[in-house]
Formats: structure tokens, sequence, C-alpha cells
């Protein structure tokens, strides 16, 4: 083997990369066209399991474990994986009677996972095979047997793994994108399983966790002058303020003024000393209430095209108000 590289053409560089990707996505593309009972088999008897999927595997087959159990953890499954070489000498005892075991070897005959099958088969625990060669002693001792057998590698030696692991990681979001479905996992339940992410963030923050409150609020009473709304605007800086109901402490939102109604009463030659600010404002304005969650406040905003919204319980009082820059610093938008 020469110690220089070999230049290759740039057609010769693209040329290798599209035939690797066209290899693997008729690898995925046949996967589809044998699905069939083993599949469905496999599905119910993860479903029936009373305790958690335990994935294993070695070599890039392990690498393929590791994310296929994240993944089933993260979407309603309860699941981990444990290497088949480091569960010959203890983590065995991870695994119970209740449990199903999901062993993936391309070739279905790797020494390793073929060590600890008698003894999963022993304690009573499930076993899901997946593998390329259903004669395979795997696929032979499994429950069920998924075949994720290929035509040929990616790889142009046709040696490294390459349609192999990408049939294998397609087969496996596969059942675990089918076992989200029969669970009835929701997009409530993902982002719970997923609190540090954006998703969490929409999905769990609410109203009232990012709106202004208390004396942050700007409001005043229908009877005030438009002068005094003015100086609350400039005291809260949300670019608005409330006007609430006169009299019975109830803070009822009557209506709202905002830098808008104040450019259209700067054209109509309105008396700022004078006026009131009940006529000049915007009646019954669009409200939601602290419990809505965060990203249903910003999706309101953007549709009536507005940049601040006030917050109101079931009554119409006025709880709290927030604005696009609120969204913007809880990274809810």
């Amino acid at each position: 083997m020469s110690s220089a590289p070999i230049a290759a053409a740039p057609a010769h560089i693209l040329d290798l990369a599209r035939r690797v990707l066209e290899i693997e996505a008729d690898a995925v593309r046949a996967l589809a066209d044998r699905l069939g009972d083993a599949f469905t088999a496999a599905v119910g008897l993860i479903l029936a399991s009373r305790g958690r999927v335990i994935v294993s595997g070695v070599g890039k087959s392990g690498h393929i474990g590791r994310k296929f159990a994240a993944t089933l953890a993260s979407t309603g499954t309860p699941a981990y994986f444990v290497h088949a070489a480091e569960a010959a000498h203890g983590d065995l005892g991870m695994i119970t009677a209740d449990d199903v075991l999901i062993a993936l070897s391309y070739s279905g005959t790797g020494e390793e996972l073929l060590k600890i099958v008698p003894l999963i088969k022993r304690q009573g625990a499930r076993l899901i095979a997946i593998t390329g060669n259903p004669a395979s002693p795997l696929a032979r001792e499994a429950d069920v047997h998924l075949d994720g057998a290929v035509r040929e590698e990616a790889c142009p030696l046709n040696l490294a793994p390459t349609a192999s692991t990408t049939a294998a990681l397609a087969l496996s979001d596969a059942l675990a994108v089918a076992l989200l479905d029969a669970r009835g996992f929701g997009a409530d339940d993902f982002a719970r399983s997923h609190p540090g992410g954006a998703l969490g963030r929409r999905l769990l923050t609410h109203v009232s966790d990012v709106m202004r409150s208390g004396t942050a609020v700007p409001r005043v009473a229908e009877s005030a002058l438009l002068a005094d709304a003015l100086m609350e605007m400039t005291r809260a800086g949300m670019g608005m303020t409330a006007i609430v109901g006169d009299g019975d402490g109830s803070d009822r939102i009557i209506g709202i003024y905002t830098d808008g109604d104040l450019r259209r009463s700067l054209a109509s030659g309105c008396n700022f000393s004078t006026a009131r600010v009940a006529d000049v404002m915007s009646r019954g304005p669009k409200t939601i209430h602290p419990e809505a969650l965060a990203v249903a406040a910003a999706e309101m905003m953007e549709r009536l095209r507005i940049s601040q919204l006030l917050v109101a319980d079931h009554e119409g009082r006025l709880v709290g108000a927030l604005n696009h820059h609120d969204l913007m610093l809880a990274k809810v938008i």
C-alpha cells in the first residue's frame, strides 16, 4: 500500500458518493417490501412486555443499537443498551424475565451475542433478532426475526458495514415509530422527555411562565386622560397600556392603547391634555389565558400582526401582559 494519497478526480468523487446514497436508499426501500407478520409480531411482543427493552450488539451493530435504545426511551418505550461482551461479564444481571432483548447482528453469528442467548432464554426473557441472515443461529433462536438483509454494501469493497447498518437503523426507527403510535405517545409526552430542547420549551412553557405581572403590567382606568396613558406606557416600556374598568377594582379589561393608536391620535390632531383615553383606545382587545401555551400566544400575535398581548382570566380581568421580546427571551420564538 502506497503511503502517498492518490488524488481522485472531483467527478469520480461525486459519482462514488451518489452511488453510495443510491445503494443505501435501495436497501431501505427493499426493507419496506419485506415487512410483514414478523414486524407486527415484534411490535406486539414489546407492547405485551411488562418489563423493558434491552438492545444489544457489538461493533457497528452496537452503535446502531445504542441509537435504537435512545430512540425507544425518548418515544415512550423504556429501553437501554447493553453491550453483548459486557453482558457476559456481569451486565446480564440487568435483564429480567419480564424484559425483551433485541439483538442486532448482520451475520447472526456473533459469538458474543450467541453466548448470552441461552442465558436470556433460560431467564424467560423474549428475544427479537435483527439480522441479514434468516438461517443464522441468532435468527433461529429468536422468538421473532426481522430480516435486515441488503443486496450489497455501499463500500466499493463490499466489506465495510454501510448499507447494512443503514438498513438496521431504518428498521429500528420503523419499530420505534410503530410503538410510539401504538402507545398513543404524543407531542406533549415527547416534550416531557425532552425538557431541555426547543420542543420542550415550546410545549411545556405556558403564558404564565413568561408574562409580565403585577406593577410591570401597564394599566390605566377608562376615565384617565390620554396624557396619563402615555405616561404609563413610557413607565412600563411595552409600547402599550391596558385600559381597565373604573371603580370596582376588578381590573376588568375594557380596551388597549398602543403605539399604533398613538400614531393615529397624532395624525388626527388629538389634544393630549384634554382627551380621555377611552375615546381613542381600541376596544375589545384580543387576550389570552395564563394557562395557554406560550407558543399559542406567539402564533396569535403573528396571525393578528400585533406585538403585545394582554393576559386575562376567565372573567376577563387583567392578570398579565407579554410582547414578542418576552417570548424571544424565553426562547419560545
